[in-house]
């Protein structure tokens, strides 16, 4: 269980009376007494916290890593986590892509991207073949960050792309054409498991879960897993689960803990050890075009994104796709699968 003093470390303690720094040169400069009595003084203390640990960089991958964001239930938090997940990459030095592959197009919502019917979108890329340079945009207030958009004409392509050429494969031939240089391009898939997810998982080497906790938190990812291998057998032998994210938990609630412990002992060690906490914040920056990196960046939540993220890469120093990995896939759906996930 995680509480926010546990994510903010010391700085939420409050110091009594004002203490001297030393401020690098030899030099002593008194400090006035931190404001962490009052709301404000807090958030604006655990903001400076948040930054300053953005701002630290992180390894970068030896190639890029493409990372598929999959759950075909609705509401874990998939989008959320997705595009918080990338400002908190980019945040730490990383250049990372978001490719938002629901119709709904909420991670470009999310991320300030402007995707009425007429702006060229991922659609045009998957249906019309044209560049992914041509589609995406930079992301206003995190450098770094880029989306290729999803608009409504999204919805259609499912069964567009039944007749034409190799139709699962059309999004990974739009990425090895793209000639910027990412450090991860993360893809918002749709909560089902048509061609468009297909897509996502042809294109992808990994696959991150998101998964919430709250009861029948396992119920339908067999499917998802069982698909995975689908993929992987037929279509995209390095495609494998390297990553599970716990959403929504609430401390408060002996639920939430049950059910974290039911997805660590169905999945140890490809769980995060960090967890995305049940928060208002998170909820409320996608109306306001933002991240909750930087929409609040002393919330709970988006501290909790930042160490999440923080844990993503220094997981991936050194992975190659090939070999033992791309048998850790099998591993975690046979086991799901013979523990009764349905």
């Amino acid at each position: 269980m995680r509480s926010d003093a546990n994510i903010a470390g010391p700085m939420t303690e409050p110091v009594p009376g004002p203490r001297t720094e030393s401020a690098g040169d030899g030099v002593s400069r008194e400090t006035p007494p931190p404001m962490d009595d009052t709301p404000i003084g807090r958030a604006a203390q655990l903001a400076v916290e948040a930054l300053g640990r953005a701002g630290e960089g992180l390894p970068r991958p030896e190639q890029t890593r493409v990372m598929v964001v999959a759950n075909q239930k609705g509401g874990v938090g998939k989008t959320t986590s997705t595009v918080n997940l990338a400002a908190s990459l980019a945040l730490h030095g990383a250049r990372v892509l978001v490719v938002d592959l629901d119709p709904q197009g909420n991670a470009s919502t999310a991320l300030g991207i402007d995707h009425h019917a007429e702006v060229p979108s991922i659609y045009d890329v998957l249906v019309e073949s044209k560049p992914l340079s041509d589609v995406v945009q930079p992301v206003p207030d995190v450098e770094g960050l880029f989306c290729a958009p999803a608009t409504i004409d999204l919805a259609g392509a499912e069964i567009e792309l039944v007749s034409l050429v190799a139709r699962e494969s059309r999004l990974q031939r739009a990425i090895q054409a793209y000639e910027q240089p990412l450090d991860y391009i993360l893809i918002d898939c749709p909560p089902s498991l048509g061609l468009l997810t297909v897509n996502a998982l042809v294109a992808g080497a990994e696959v991150l879960i998101p998964i919430q906790c709250e009861y029948y938190a396992l119920e339908g990812l067999g499917q998802l897993l069982r698909n995975v291998e689908l993929v992987r057998g037929h279509l995209n032998p390095t495609l494998h689960v390297s990553t599970i994210l716990l959403t929504m938990y609430d401390g408060r609630t002996r639920l939430a803990s049950q059910v974290a412990e039911e997805v660590r002992s169905h999945f140890g060690k490809e769980v995060l050890r960090t967890s995305i906490p049940r928060s208002v914040r998170i909820s409320e920056a996608p109306s306001y075009g933002q991240t909750v990196l930087t929409y609040d960046p002393g919330s709970s939540g988006s501290l909790s994104y930042l160490e999440a993220a923080r844990e993503i890469a220094l997981r991936g120093v050194g992975v190659h796709y090939e070999g033992q990995h791309a048998h850790t896939g099998g591993s975690i759906s046979q086991q799901s699968n013979s523990e009764g996930i349905q």
